[in-house]
């Protein structure tokens, strides 16, 4: 059960940073959190880190390379690198809609302010999604539930997440400019990938 609330919380996180600028109150927890700052060592022994006012922080640092990286630059979109013409699908047609809606996910337009479902920061959240719902019927000793949730974790990795988001991360990488983002890049495409190896091994033949 610790393992997968571990997963849970991881990918919250990272779709937290992924998705939107953050404000004052998400910023502090990354200045202060120990996972945190373990999984971040860049972020942690920055100077900016501790020695600059929050706000100031966010308006000349972060958020100024959170849009470079989500929206100047980069594309954070998965339909965007499996489509020939590298156009965003925001209909129907995308290829997450059937998947979302049969796990009961919706997608928050207003407060997500992402264009279409297959942005990184909410394929992170269906993933948290799935998690949580896994973590439920493993509390109510729902094995085949647990199975089965399984099963869809490791296909979404594969039919999604890991078809496009390690070229993302990789170029959100070396195109950040502050620590918190480059780490973030770093750890998210550690995380994805070794995600997808503790499933497989966990997947029913």
């Amino acid at each position: 059960m610790d393992e997968i609330i571990a997963r849970s919380n991881l990918y919250a996180l990272l779709s937290r940073i992924l998705l939107q600028e953050l404000d004052v109150e998400r910023l502090e927890i990354l200045r202060s959190d120990a996972t945190v700052l373990e999984f971040m060592p860049h972020w942690r022994d920055w100077e900016h880190r501790e020695g600059v006012e929050a706000q100031k922080l966010l308006e000349e640092y972060l958020n100024p390379d959170f849009t470079n990286i989500s929206l100047l630059h980069l594309v954070p979109y998965e339909t965007f690198y499996t489509r020939s013409d590298q156009m965003i699908e925001t209909g129907g047609a995308n290829p997450v809609t059937d998947i979302y809606s049969a796990y009961d996910f919706v997608v928050d337009y207003a407060v997500a302010r992402v264009v279409s479902s297959d942005h990184i920061g909410i394929e992170m959240e269906f993933m948290h999604h799935l998690c949580e719902a896994q973590l439920k019927a493993y509390e109510e000793n729902d094995t085949e539930a647990v199975h089965e949730l399984i099963r869809v974790q490791h296909n979404f990795l594969n039919t999604h997440l890991l078809r496009w988001a390690p070229m993302y991360l990789i170029n959100m990488k070396y195109e950040s400019r502050t620590p918190l983002y480059y780490d973030t890049a770093e750890m998210a495409l550690e995380f994805i990938l070794s995600d997808n190896e503790t499933l497989s091994a966990l997947v029913q033949p």
